[in-house]
């Protein structure tokens, strides 16, 4: 079911939201950019003539009760962006009565599902090695439906529209689908914009297609470089992951971040590469610096020449230059991950500029470009270029397992 086809007057919604929203030590919301973003899945339910009750995570308590992670604290900010006086279930398992009070045009908050095991559905407390631990394992998969069970039994119609843990079996983006008939279960707007912008790049693309991956480390991406060797024409891999693939070719990096034991797998990734005619492109010089720090003293130097006591901290300007002449030439760019510590602010100049040409790109050349990944978010967001790409994912990890061809249990609940 399409939400834009369902009518919700007179029902009772529970929506997964993703309101795991950073706080100030006083508890104030500091980006408020994922409340925002479920706007138009709640409006819609509200303005239907239906009720509203959400549903998320907020860090990580590990299925203990923890005020810090409480989303009591956001309710001021939600009923602000809501245009309504939102109400709040301090415990998302004993929620009944509100649930049941809760009148069209009304919404309710759930406390923090992640104060529940449940939600998670791992054991807590029991190592793997445990022998008991394939025994609590089992246990706990049953109380998670349980768990799921009392969720769903709160409203009529179950709305997933919390893409950031897509990727996760938990009660509330996956199990809780079991308990709604196929015509009572659906994405949210922001979920489907997701998946369609997913499928954009990874089933509908235009080519020339380039793919930019960046980050710190080979071993977090493998599996995506793989999957993208099928369908990209250009892979444009910087940041810490391209030293692992200079070194593996017998390139000096000096103290850079690296994995020996990923080194093997560089190579077959370059061999794969050429194979399939896919033109891998890695930085040609860096700018290396002597400690990892925003004010050490910095020089360009070869890729694959930098001395010891130094490491690659950002692309240099050579590198720029060839990377910008091949997104200006594409028709289709996914973006993940930067291409220096964009953390400090003496080593961001790369990762900007390819936030630059990646925009560039798309409003001259109408390319379609894909960002997402925090640094890559970061810097569209930082240069004021969020609208002038295509589409910003929400998230990360579930937009990396998606790309890597893996499905996602949040989205499969709902299609399947």
């Amino acid at each position: 079911m399409k939400i834009d086809q369902f009518n919700f007057a007179g029902k009772k919604a529970i929506v997964r939201v993703d309101f795991n929203v950073p706080l100030d030590e006083k508890g104030h919301v500091t980006d408020d950019t994922r409340i925002r973003g479920a706007l138009p899945t709640l409006k819609k339910i509200l303005n239907d003539g239906g009720a509203i009750i959400m549903m998320s995570h907020m860090g990580k308590p590990k299925g203990k009760v923890n005020p810090k992670f409480s989303l009591e604290q956001i309710v001021g900010k939600v009923s602000e962006h809501l245009g309504i006086p939102v109400k709040f279930a301090n415990d998302c398992a004993k929620a009944d009565n509100a649930a049941s009070e809760l009148k069209p045009g009304e919404a309710l908050l759930l406390e923090n599902l992640r104060f529940y095991a449940e939600e998670e559905g791992k054991p807590v407390g029991i190592d793997k090695a445990d022998p008991a631990y394939e025994g609590a394992k089992k246990e706990m998969k049953e109380r998670q439906k349980e768990f799921a069970k009392k969720l769903a039994s709160y409203a009529d119609v179950y709305v997933n529209d919390a893409f950031g843990t897509a990727h996760r079996k938990h009660a509330s983006t996956a199990v809780i689908a079991d308990y709604f008939n196929t015509d009572a279960k659906m994405l949210g707007y922001l979920m489907e914009k997701e998946v369609t912008a997913i499928d954009n790049v990874l089933k509908n693309a235009q080519h020339p297609f380039t793919a930019i991956i960046g980050g710190s480390k080979v071993s977090s991406k493998l599996g995506v470089i793989k999957n993208l060797l099928d369908k990209v024409d250009n892979l444009i891999i910087g940041g810490g992951m391209g030293y692992t693939f200079i070194k593996a070719q017998g390139g000096k990096i000096g103290d850079s971040l690296h994995e020996d034991d990923l080194m093997p797998e560089a190579l077959n990734v370059m061999a794969a590469a050429k194979e399939k005619g896919v033109n891998l492109s890695l930085s040609v010089a860096t700018v290396a610096a002597d400690k990892f720090a925003n004010d050490a003293n910095r020089k360009i130097v070869p890729i694959d020449a930098i001395p010891d006591g130094w490491e690659g901290m950002d692309a240099s300007e050579e590198s720029l230059t060839e990377w910008k002449k091949i997104i200006l030439n594409s028709k289709t760019i996914l973006w993940n991950g930067p291409v220096g510590v964009f953390e400090f602010e003496n080593f961001a100049h790369g990762t900007g500029e390819i936030a630059k040409y990646v925009a560039q790109a798309t409003q001259e050349n109408g390319a379609y470009s894909l960002v997402g990944g925090g640094d890559s978010v970061a810097a569209v967001n930082k240069f004021g270029l969020a609208d002038k790409v295509s589409y910003v994912s929400t998230g990360g990890g579930a937009m990396l397992e998606a790309i890597e061809g893996k499905v996602l249990p949040g989205v499969a609940a709902i299609k399947n």
